[in-house]
């Protein structure tokens, strides 16, 4: 075992070429679909959690189930719809990364708007009330429900990049994990750990590691700095 922590601290120290070609995957897709995902869910997280009309409990609750989606379900719904007999089988994404990306945005969105739905609806009157006593419309009124939930945001994108560099099963199920293409983090340790090649597994394990660690620091410091 020390012999292989050694081995994985030389390969990322000497930046070996397989652990960088991993690592730019992971990053591509990690950063496009967290990116997307707070495009998709932030105006959708603040829109039911600042109005109130017919369905909106159907809708909070369709998405906190989406929120517990487990991702071998969200991979087996992706590889029928886009497999050799699925009805969007002509676009050829199955094994690339940009459907890695889609499946990600599809598993990660719903806990942006979860997040940012349930932080608004508790602030949403007291700024309603605030714009309309300011005589701001509805537009300006949801763009200070915006400036107010603005920890709120960063904080949901930060835990949606650490889920999207985390998550295993659907990447690996529309992926198919090939070397060199759409290998990822999670999926080159379980690969790489099935081989018998600890020492890859080891590196990967330790900078993913080091990736959590960031994100929640940088959370924790966001904290302290929005509610002082």
């Amino acid at each position: 075992m020390q012999t292989a922590l050694q081995k994985a601290i030389e390969l990322i120290l000497s930046g070996d070429r397989e652990l960088c070609n991993i690592l730019l995957v992971t990053a591509r897709m990690s950063i496009s679909s967290s990116l997307l995902a707070l495009l998709i869910g932030v105006p959708v997280g603040i829109w039911l959690g600042s109005c109130r009309f017919s369905g909106r409990g159907i809708l909070v609750v369709v998405n906190r189930t989406l929120m517990g989606m487990p991702p071998v379900v969200c991979g087996l719904i992706f590889y029928m719809l886009f497999s050799g007999v699925g009805p969007f089988r002509r676009f050829h994404l199955l094994f690339t990364v940009n459907i890695m990306i889609m499946a990600q945005v599809f598993l990660i969105a719903p806990i942006v708007i979860g997040n940012v739905e349930t932080y608004v609806s508790g602030i949403a009157s007291s700024v309603r009330d605030t714009a309309k006593g300011l005589g701001l419309g509805t537009a300006r009124m949801l763009m200070l429900l915006a400036n107010e939930s603005m920890y709120q945001i960063l904080s949901a994108y930060l835990l949606a990049f650490a889920r999207a560099t985390a998550e295993v099963g659907a990447v690996s199920m529309v992926g198919g994990a090939i070397a060199w293409k759409t290998n990822v983090m999670t999926t080159a340790i379980m690969q790489y750990t099935n081989r018998g090649n600890f020492s890859l597994g080891i590196a990967l394990g330790l900078i993913l590691m080091t990736v959590s660690l960031a994100v929640n620091v940088v959370i924790t410091l966001l904290q302290r700095r929005f509610i002082q």
